[in-house]
């Protein structure tokens, strides 16, 4: 499999979603696409994207967003999609139409040269928390932009404002050993936590206009499916499913009934719906 060159410090990212991570989030495409759908809408709803714009979208994993942003753009405008994970890119090319003015390149947006000032939009959906470097990142990245151009990327808020994640997840560690602690500047879903530090790396890196929103909302982590789908889905893809990871089957059935446990309080139907809080962030260029 291809893996994409890149900045030395994003190595380990770049061999986790080229590795089975990527995959099980190529797997589960279809779920996380409905599950985060409520934040690429409010995301793409406040990045006011136009007909006939050029936009770059970072991160972009199986491509939902690329493909949504692709459709506000056209016929005039073009949508690239940039990802580590050639996994997760082979899975936007299927699903995406052919038609659309859209297309995905297998980079490291630290380091990739992109054409300088052609991009009205930089967007990004839980992308950009996983940069080593991220003023650096941000900084190849606004030489991208035109200089009318701006910036919206979503980024999730503090591990206690994210039950979704995290309840299932302290389930498991009545099981098993914690995951390593994890730094606040560390790449990681929680790195952009910080509104401090996300005001410090974007100037830093060169925007201004920078402005957070907290954006809270309540997401069905069965998508539908009821209590079972909820549990199975935390044993696939998120921070309880790499707890588990290595550990015996006779464990991991403990876990999961420990897990069912905690999610039954949220049970509505067939949603399982727990909280999710994000920023919505906007800069501009310069």
């Amino acid at each position: 499999m291809n893996v994409p060159v890149g900045h030395d410090k994003n190595a380990d990212q770049i061999a986790y979603w080229n590795g089975p991570g990527g995959q099980r989030w190529s797997d589960r495409q279809a779920s996380q696409d409905v599950l985060l759908g409520p934040v690429s809408q409010t995301l793409i709803a406040r990045a006011g994207v136009e007909p006939g714009e050029r936009v770059l979208d970072v991160g972009c994993g199986c491509g939902s967003t690329s493909i949504v942003l692709a459709l506000a753009v056209a016929p005039a405008g073009f949508v690239l999609g940039v990802d580590i994970s050639a996994p997760m890119l082979e899975r936007a090319r299927q699903v995406a139409p052919a038609e659309l003015p859209l297309d995905f390149v297998l980079a490291d947006a630290t380091v990739y040269p992109f054409h300088p000032k052609t991009f009205d939009l930089l967007i990004s959906r839980f992308g950009v928390m996983f940069f080593a470097d991220p003023v650096l990142s941000f900084a190849n990245l606004r030489r991208a932009l035109r200089p009318s151009g701006r910036v919206a990327f979503a980024c999730w808020r503090e591990p206690r404002e994210n039950p979704w994640m995290m309840a299932p997840l302290q389930a498991v560690y009545q099981h098993v050993p914690r995951l390593p602690q994890v730094g606040p500047e560390e790449p990681g879903p929680f790195a952009f936590a910080s509104e401090e530090r996300v005001q410090r790396i974007l100037r830093d890196a060169g925007y201004s206009d920078i402005a957070l929103e907290r954006c809270d909302l309540s997401l069905d982590i069965a998508i539908g499916g009821g209590l079972e789908a909820a549990v199975r889905g935390a044993f696939e893809i998120g921070p309880a499913s790499r707890a588990l990871e290595g550990h015996s089957a006779e464990t991991r059935a403990r876990a999961m009934d420990s897990v069912r446990e905690a999610l039954k309080p949220f049970v509505r139907g067939d949603r399982v719906e727990l909280a999710g809080s994000t920023w919505i962030v906007t800069a501009r260029p310069g």
